[in-house]
């Protein structure tokens, strides 16, 4: 059986309500970082709930009687991995839902001429166990190239992509074709996709750099 890339926009007030004010070319920085922010919570909240946490169960003792539980199995790793620098904007988010998991960053610049990936910094270990649970930060899936890096990375390192799981604000479906392409066993969860890309590889109608726009630059 053939594996098919599965991507979730989930249909929720709170994402649909950050998503407006980051797209908004008048939202001063601070008030774009705590959008992205919150789309990091929301949208890692939605990612998880589906068959990736791995859980056990027990029994606990209430005030009136025996009860039993189910609690998350941290002995199975969990992995957040920022692609700096916009990813940053998605981690406290993330980070609050996931207090107990570790975090690997990876920096990525695009070469605004030729549009091409470069990594810069590569915080991941050197092995990870197969059964990692891994969620990665990265705001916006323009041309695929810097997600596609860090899912290289990660796979040469023993990652099991079929837990790996990727929250971005916007997607645009050319990135979506690529990385359907190259890793169809991933698990995509975002704001919204849009139509294009324009001449500058930036995603239309989009919300413009969302690196820029978080630090202010």
């Amino acid at each position: 059986m053939s594996l098919q890339l599965r991507v979730y926009v989930p249909d929720h007030p709170l994402v649909k309500h950050w998503l407006g004010v980051a797209r908004d070319a008048s939202t001063p920085s601070t008030l774009f970082k705590s959008a992205l922010g919150e789309l990091g919570r929301w949208l890692t909240y939605e990612a998880i709930r589906r068959d990736w946490l791995p859980t056990i169960t027990g029994e606990v003792q209430t005030p009136l009687a025996p009860c039993p539980v189910t609690a998350i199995d941290y002995s199975v790793p969990i992995a957040v991995v920022p692609i700096l620098r916009a990813g940053l904007a998605l981690l406290d988010g993330a980070q609050g839902l996931l207090p107990l998991a570790s975090t690997y960053h990876i920096g990525v610049a695009r070469n605004e001429e030729t549009l091409q990936p470069s990594c810069y910094v590569n915080k991941l270990p050197a092995q990870l166990q197969p059964d990692t649970r891994v969620l990665i930060c990265e705001p916006m899936l323009a041309t695929g190239g810097s997600l596609l890096l860090a899912l290289d990375q990660l796979a040469s390192r023993g990652a099991n992509l079929a837990h790996t799981r990727v929250i971005s604000v916007v997607a645009a479906p050319v990135a979506l074709q690529k990385l359907g392409t190259q890793y169809p066993e991933l698990t995509i969860y975002c704001a919204t996709i849009d139509e294009k890309l324009d001449e500058r590889g930036y995603i239309v109608p989009g919300l413009g750099d969302a690196g820029d726009r978080t630090f202010g630059t």
